[in-house]
Formats: structure tokens, C-alpha cells, sequence
């Protein structure tokens, strides 16, 4: 069984969701010619399709062949982290949340063992923590949020083991919701509080694809069945908006020409950081091109869309 599938459910009741980019009010795009060979309308810049999913084959980077895992190092930066590390990491930031070491699992040498008793929050608030707003920059996949396995081994991670930010904020509901209603509210909250951003069309599609599925595992794991196309379609909604495809440094999507307030922000902050003609020249720019909206999220908890640089 393929680690990722556009073609069952919960996936192909909600396809058209998750292809969705928010900010053009169209489809997220390949932003690189991986599948151009299919014809024209897989270039870069064309939008990703239910249609066009047909054609290509949709698979985790380590799926893909090592000659073709090498390509994307080389020409996109793309590099996927271990599990272990993603927990190691994970692992920081919860430290500074509660204050103490070790809260959802001890880690060992390439791996973790975790903590089989119920996390012990004492002053603190189960509900300020799932509602913790969390991002991963860059995202790819999206291993720190979601880990259903392992990106550089493909291993499938068992659910009560699992170490991903999503995956932490679902075990404290697990713990903590008294009954399936409230589960099923602060499980939709601990989705409204993680974010991701990513260049690659086919990476972005397999996150949103791999949050959903994570949804469904704890949903089936609690609820014993399966969601229905509603309750899908709500998450699907959430998660459309909440990893978006952008370019981290114009904070457009790719290809596009930021607007002029955040081309000086950049400019200037790597100007003051390089100290250098060529970071400070960052600032021009050709006002007879057409500029891009910079990207937008959506604040759940204003229920508003705001520009992503809003937050920074």
C-alpha cells in the first residue's frame, strides 16, 4: 500500500479542497518541471488539477528514486529530516512550554521511547497547549507536524508512538476531552493552531494529504468509524489554509513579485545582516511589473484571513 494516495477515501471525497490555494483563490501550482513530461500544462507554473493527478504519480520523496532524490537536493534544497530529529526538536520547544525535559517521550540513540503515562500539565492548561500556535517553515512533507512515518525510511509509525506536533496536541485531547463532542472540538482546534509553508506543489499536496489521514487514524482510533464527507470537508478547509504554498523569501506564491512594503523589509534586514551592495539592491525593483499579494493565512480565533507577513 502506497504511503500517500489521492485516489481513496478520506482523500478523494475532499481532493479538490486540498488543491486549493487560498490566497489566488485557485489552484496551488507544481512550481518545478518534474512533471512536464506529461505535456505542457505540467510546467511550473500551471496548476495542480484532480485531472491532471491522473497522469502522474504522486509519491513521498522516499518513494522516489535516489538519482531523483539527488536531483531535488541539488536544484530545489530539498532535504528530508529523521524522525528522531523532528522529535528532538519537537521535544525543545515542549521544554519551553512546560518547563521541564522528557514530558511525551525519552530519546534514545535514533529514536525515543515514549512516556506511557498521562501528561502531567499541574498549573498549567491542557487547552493553552493544544491551542499553541505552532509552524514548521519549509515543510515539505510535513514531519514535525505529522508523522505517520518516516520520511527518510518510509517506516510507518504506530499511532501511540507518534511524535509530531499534531500528533502531541491529539494524544492531550485523547487525555483530556470528557466526552466525543468536546474531543471532537479541541482536536479541530489542535488543527487551527499548526501552520506550514512550502515551494513545491507536489511536497505542499502530500502534507495537506498527510494531515488528513492523520486526522482520520485518531478519529477511527477514538470514534471507531469513520469520519464523514462534512466532517472531512471542515479539516480539509482548515488544512488548506493552514499550509499554503508560498515562496519563503518573496512571500508570494512561487514565481510571484512581492508587494513593495515587504520587498523593503527583506531588503533591508539582509542588507543590515550581509552589510552588502548586492543584499541592499534587494530593495529595487522594477515598478512596472505586476505584483503578487503576499500570502494570506487564516486566525481562527479572530476568524479572519490575514496577510502572512502580519504575523512576523
Amino acid at each position: 500500500m502506497p504511503l500517500v494516495s489521492v485516489n481513496d477515501y478520506p482523500v478523494r471525497p475532499v481532493l479538490k479542497v486540498l488543491l486549493q490555494d487560498k490566497t489566488t483563490k485557485k489552484n496551488i501550482i507544481f512550481a518545478e518541471n518534474e512533471y512536464s513530461q506529461h505535456g505542457p500544462d505540467f510546467s511550473e507554473t500551471n496548476e495542480i488539477t484532480a485531472e491532471k493527478l491522473t497522469y502522474m504519480h504522486l509519491m513521498p520523496r522516499v518513494e522516489k528514486e535516489l538519482e531523483h532524490q539527488q536531483a531535488r537536493t541539488r536544484t530545489k534544497a530539498e532535504v528530508f529530516t529523521p524522525s528522531w530529529v523532528c522529535n528532538k526538536m519537537n521535544n525543545h520547544c515542549d521544554e519551553e512550554w512546560f518547563g521541564r525535559p522528557g514530558v511525551f517521550n525519552t530519546e534514545m540513540e535514533n529514536g525515543w521511547e515514549t512516556n506511557p503515562n498521562t501528561i502531567d500539565f499541574g498549573d498549567l492548561s491542557w487547552k493553552d497547549y493544544v491551542d499553541s500556535r505552532r509552524i514548521e517553515i519549509t515543510c515539505g512533507e510535513a514531519p514535525y507536524i505529522a508523522s505517520r512515518y518516516d520520511t527518510t525510511t518510509g517506516d510507518i509509525i504506530p499511532l501511540t508512538d507518534r511524535i509530531g506536533i499534531l500528533d502531541r496536541k491529539f494524544r492531550v485531547v485523547n487525555e483530556n476531552a470528557s466526552d466525543d463532542k468536546e474531543w471532537l472540538k479541541w482536536t479541530e482546534r489542535a488543527f487551527q493552531s499548526v501552520y506550514g509553508y512550502e515551494y513545491q506543489g507536489d511536497n505542499l499536496l502530500i502534507a495537506r494529504i498527510n494531515l488528513l489521514n492523520t486526522y482520520v487514524d485518531y478519529y477511527r482510533a477514538r470514534l471507531e468509524c469513520d469520519p464523514d464527507v462534512k466532517t472531512l470537508r471542515k479539516i480539509a478547509n482548515i488544512i488548506a489554509w493552514n499550509l499554503w504554498q508560498m515562496d519563503g523569501i518573496t512571500g508570494t506564491i512561487p514565481f510571484g513579485k512581492a508587494e513593495e512594503d515587504f520587498v523593503q523589509a527583506e531588503g533591508e534586514w539582509m542588507a543590515e545582516i550581509l552589510n552588502s551592495n548586492e543584499a541592499e539592491e534587494m530593495v529595487e525593483h522594477d515598478q512596472s511589473d505586476t505584483e503578487t499579494p503576499v500570502c494570506r493565512i487564516f486566525d481562527w480565533r479572530s476568524n479572519e484571513s490575514i496577510k502572512f507577513t502580519d504575523i512576523k
